[in-house]
């Protein structure tokens, strides 16, 4: 009886996750964490994760707006040269978005957040490696 709550705690959770990404980003490029660039490239590769992750989420409820969403984005791919085209239809699982479409989706949207959890890892790693900036330069 509560599956709205669920939907919807989940929906506006991802909302507040990306408020804290972009704030982590912003703080990242303010005190120039940029300068490690192993760290920094794999938090943007994050970042992008992420994205499609909440991106495949968006469309899961096969709205009209979700239908049109994922037909839209998808199709920006068709503008890489030489295999643009074939790509969305592979993405596609057809000629258009379809059911195969949404089963794709529905497989990723539940996979990526096990990769991005092991990237996260990894993020930390070399985190824990460079170790982290010292924006306000006080040493406890």
């Amino acid at each position: 009886n509560y599956g709205w709550l669920i939907r919807y705690l989940h929906a506006n959770g991802a909302s507040m996750f990306f408020m804290c990404l972009f704030m982590h980003v912003g703080r990242g490029i303010y005190y120039g964490s940029y300068t490690f660039t192993e760290t920094w490239n794999l938090g943007i590769i994050l970042l992008f994760a992420v994205m499609a992750t909440a991106f495949m989420g968006y469309v899961l409820p096969w709205g009209q707006m979700s239908f049109w969403g994922a037909t839209v984005i998808t199709n920006l791919l068709s503008a890489i040269p030489y295999i643009g085209t074939n790509l969305v239809e592979w993405i596609w699982g057809g000629f258009s978005v379809d059911k195969a479409t949404l089963t794709r989706f529905f497989a990723l949207h539940f996979i990526l957040p096990f990769i991005i959890a092991a990237l996260a890892m990894v993020h930390l790693l070399f985190l824990h490696e460079t170790g982290s900036n010292n924006p306000t330069g006080v040493n406890p």
